[in-house]
């Protein structure tokens, strides 16, 4: 690697700005150009690692739960990096590039799974690499199943930390005589009359298309693997398409909610819930049809060993049951392990003493049988081709 000149400049490389996603144009952001030369500067000190995540409160609740405690205790400080929106494309650029200046990256599991088979990621070996229970349980018996992938039951590239909700949410003051309940409610503009605010995605607006349309949630990806079922959620849709405004940043749901562009959207459960807790909005949850999914850790490969050896660490830390319950406190997220849940019966927001966490968990038992199960698997091999026929009926 090289060192800084003399006088504090950092080299940065025409494989890095590729790596950044520069056009052929040459044009990158000032943003992403400062977040690479503080990563250069901090893997030239050796005192930093460059952690990519989501931003927002969820990154706070990393920032406290995980990087603090880690700080402390190793003296390794941290340079956040809020690119996991386009981390995938970006981690694939650096490992093509032959430059990674990333240590550790928050992704999604269907992305992370598909990284791991391209050989783009660390393998983790679950028993080796992660830490037992408290009661000694290995960590794949403790993680829910599920959580942990890209690989067997050995290893793989993935660990999840959290599983979160894309569900609904809606503003109280829009609807004085009671919200809508139901995903069929969401699209029952009569009753429930205003805009819907809606990622701009296929993944959720398909699986709710078909779950208001009658399909059971255990059979929605079974319908929609078909073409007909394909035909059947996109019919569907058409009745949602006048309605409709879209969203592309997880920020963008309560701001919508907050300004009355949209009475109900959907939303990362953790925003709305930060929404509530933490800026007193007076939003509320339709816990029916919630999308639940995994969200963690991933560790690219070919980092030197010198910086591996602490990512690795790092990752054993953070997914630790200690640490997962902690994270519990700053946000509505669930821990992936089975022993960080155990311990939450009385945990409380840490703004507000008053306000218990576990009513808010989308995997808590009181949600979980009114959830749906994203799959992973399904979004990785039908993705890429959903996606163009979802881009097509926007543009119609």
């Amino acid at each position: 690697m090289k060192k800084d000149d003399e006088n504090g400049s950092v080299p940065v490389s025409r494989r890095d700005l590729l790596a950044l996603g520069a056009s052929t144009a040459g044009l990158v952001s000032l943003s992403a150009l400062g977040s690479l030369v503080g990563a250069r500067r901090a893997m030239a000190a050796g005192t930093k690692m460059n952690l990519t995540s989501w931003g927002g409160a969820y990154q706070m609740s990393q920032i406290e739960a995980y990087e603090k405690p880690y700080t402390k205790k190793t003296g390794i400080d941290f340079n956040n990096i809020e690119k996991s929106g386009n981390g995938p494309a970006l981690l694939t650029a650096q490992e093509q590039s032959g430059n990674i200046s990333w240590d550790i990256v928050d992704m999604l599991q269907a992305d992370a799974d598909r990284l791991y088979q391209q050989g783009m990621l660390q393998e983790i070996v679950w028993n080796k690499d992660l830490d037992n229970a408290p009661d000694g349980t290995p960590a794949w018996d403790d993680f829910t199943r599920g959580s942990l992938s890209g690989g067997d039951d050995k290893s793989g590239g993935y660990v999840s930390t959290i599983s979160y909700n894309t569900m609904f949410g809606y503003n109280k003051k829009a609807f004085p005589n009671g919200g809508p309940q139901t995903i069929k409610d969401v699209y029952d503009f009569e009753k429930f009359p205003g805009k819907r605010g809606l990622e701009k995605i296929p993944a959720g607006n398909l699986e709710w298309a078909l779950y208001a349309d009658g399909v059971a949630k255990d059979k929605i990806y079974d319908v929609l693997a078909t073409p007909a079922g394909v035909d059947q959620a996109f019919k569907k849709l058409d009745t949602m398409k006048p309605h409709a405004l879209w969203w592309s940043a997880g920020a963008q749901p309560p701001q919508m909610l907050a300004q009355g562009d949209v009475t109900i959207a959907s939303a990362y459960n953790g925003r709305i819930f930060n929404a509530i807790a933490a800026d007193g909005q007076p939003f509320d949850f339709v816990w029916d049809g919630g999308l639940y999914e995994w969200d963690g850790w991933v560790v690219p490969a070919g980092l030197p060993a010198d910086r591996l050896k602490t990512a690795m660490d790092f990752l054993r830390f953070s997914t630790s049951t200690k640490s997962l319950v902690e994270q519990a406190r700053y946000i509505a997220y669930s821990p992936a392990r089975k022993s960080s849940f155990a311990q939450m019966g009385n945990l409380t927001y840490y703004k507000n003493d008053k306000i218990k966490m576990m009513p808010y968990m989308p995997t808590s038992p009181d949600h979980l049988k009114d959830s749906i199960a994203k799959s992973a698997s399904f979004w990785t091999n039908y993705g890429p081709q959903l996606s163009q026929r979802f881009a097509a009926w926007l543009a119609s």
